[in-house]
């Protein structure tokens, strides 16, 4: 999800021979898997990759955003990329939008594999750990089972597919608009939730914020935008439990978005677990050491006390 916020106040076991060699058709079959390192910073996973054979550069995985890929017009200009067609982006508001540049990326490669000609969308990038130059969006991955690791901070790319297990840890979802959205329960109530690696906490809608019970009362913290929309952003401390498969968020802090219909899992909740994706069957696992956890209040970059203040585009729908 492109949420950019302004915050106030692997098994390797050496083979040795027991008796006879196999044969290589006796041999059992060996996944390959594709990692490369994923660093975090305030809970968004940010990876190295190779535009047209140049970089390396610093792209965001974004699983709630449903194109292939953005990149920012400094490197697209710096690459030479020309424009070859425009489209209008919008967020899941429904409201406003831009009209944008479309370029195309002869090769994007992460983990040791080549995604080729990748149409981009030209556009900032701008998150809590400063500009990055790009964004890999959910629908790159399509033909790969995609692994955010985030205990390990490692991204994985295989082959292969996603087995059901009763939805205690491998649970369905649906892709409107490129985007995968899940089931899980707020206070005991089944709701649609995206699993947005970009998004920066666990988000409610406004319109299912007002029937919680609250530990602690929702308060204004901080501005949002978004592309096309901007808008004053709640948090607030559930006084009730959110479940996704087996796992339990206990009384977790929420924050509260008016210019989102679905409940955001961002990568705050996203944490402690290893997170597989598998368009193909669309299924999405989720393993983790343990079943309880708790979400505190996102983390916030460092502000300077002097630092100039950046007013938002004039051309955002203010909303909420």
């Amino acid at each position: 999800m492109l949420l950019f916020e302004t915050r106030s106040p692997g098994w390797l076991v050496p083979l040795f021979a027991l008796a006879l060699p196999l044969a290589a058709q006796d041999l059992p079959t060996v996944p390959i898997l594709h990692s490369a390192p994923m660093a975090e910073r305030f809970g968004k996973p940010y990876v190295m990759v190779s535009i047209n054979g140049h970089g390396p550069y610093r792209f965001i995985i974004d699983t709630g955003t449903g194109a292939d890929a953005f990149i920012s017009p400094e490197l697209a200009d710096q690459l030479h990329l020309p424009t070859v067609a425009e489209v209008v982006v919008r967020d899941p508001s429904g409201q406003g939008g831009q009209r944008v540049g479309l370029v195309t990326l002869d090769t994007v490669e992460l983990a040791g594999i080549a995604f080729h000609d990748i149409r981009a969308i030209r556009h900032t990038i701008t998150g809590e750990a400063g500009t990055c130059q790009g964004l890999l969006g959910f629908t790159l991955f399509r033909n790969y089972l995609l692994t955010l690791d985030f205990p390990r901070r490692q991204v994985i790319l295989a082959q292969g597919a996603l087995q059901e297990d009763g939805a205690r840890s491998v649970l369905p979802f649906h892709m409107p608009d490129g985007v995968p959205v899940t089931s899980l329960r707020v206070n005991g109530r089944q709701v649609d939730a995206q699993l947005d690696s970009g998004g920066g906490g666990l988000t409610l809608p406004e319109e299912l914020a007002a029937h919680m019970r609250w530990e602690i009362a929702p308060v204004v913290f901080a501005s949002g935008q978004t592309m096309a929309t901007r808008f004053a952003m709640k948090a607030a401390k559930l006084g009730s439990d959110v479940t996704v498969g087996r796992y339990t968020f206990t009384h977790p802090v929420v924050e509260i978005h008016p210019a989102f219909p679905l409940v955001n899992f961002g990568s705050p909740p996203m944490q402690s677990f290893a997170i597989t994706f598998d368009q193909k069957t669309l299924l999405v696992r989720l393993r983790a050491d343990h079943d309880h956890f708790d979400v505190l209040a996102p983390p916030s970059p460092p502000r300077m006390t002097n630092a100039p203040q950046v007013a938002p585009p004039t051309n955002l729908v203010p909303i909420g």
